[in-house]
Order: C-alpha cells, then structure tokens, then sequence
C-alpha cells in the first residue's frame, strides 16, 4: 500500500514565488527518487479551530499563509530510502528553505484506504 509524507509549513506571503519556485525544483528529484506525485497546497480556506488547527500548530504569523504539502510514495520502504538520500544529495541543500524550517510539521503516513 502506498505511503505519504506530509508537510504542514508556514510560508511568508512575500516568499510565496520563492516557494513554489523551490518546489518545482524539488519535485522531480522526488520522482527521481521514486516519488508517485508530489503536492504543494496554499492555504486558501485554513480555518481557525477551537482547540488547535493548522494556523496554532505552525504559529502562523501575520503575513504567513499555511502550505500544505505531500509526497505519494508507492511504499514506505521507498520514502524512507529517499530521506536517507535527500540527506547526502547536495541537490537538496542547494534548493534552500524559503520558510522557517523550525516551525514546520513533518509527519509519514501508511495509507489505510484509497479508492
């Protein structure tokens, strides 16, 4: 079954260009390293919650928007040979962060069901 990484980041609305442009750089080293799809979301219906909710988990600062983004893996075996390359890529650190790498949300996920 397949796998996904999720990332929940908050992005500065200057640096969204910055972002995306990142992003279309990483996307096909992440379909070179097995990657089925990659996504990149920007918030544009982030609601608040009542006791937690995407904006309170990255501490969403004025002029930040949430970005929501994940990797489809065909397995987890694939994902987690692809961090461990990620790691020793330079292609990688090249790209840079254009967001606050200590306030993202990282998760991996085994799929229970997908139609």
């Amino acid at each position: 079954m397949t796998y996904v990484s999720g990332f929940v980041i908050p992005v500065k609305d200057a640096d969204k260009d910055a972002y995306l442009k990142s992003a279309q750089a990483a996307g096909p080293l992440f379909k070179e390293l097995g990657a089925v799809a990659v996504f990149e979301n920007w918030g544009a219906d982030v609601r608040d919650g009542k006791l937690t909710d995407f904006k309170m988990a990255v501490k969403l600062e004025p002029g930040e928007t949430v970005v929501f983004s994940w990797i489809l893996w065909p397995d987890r075996p694939t994902a987690d040979a692809a961090e461990k390359a990620m790691m020793e890529d330079p292609r990688f650190e090249a790209l840079g962060m254009p967001f606050d790498g200590k306030r993202m949300i990282v998760g991996g996920f085994e799929t229970l069901y997908q139609i």
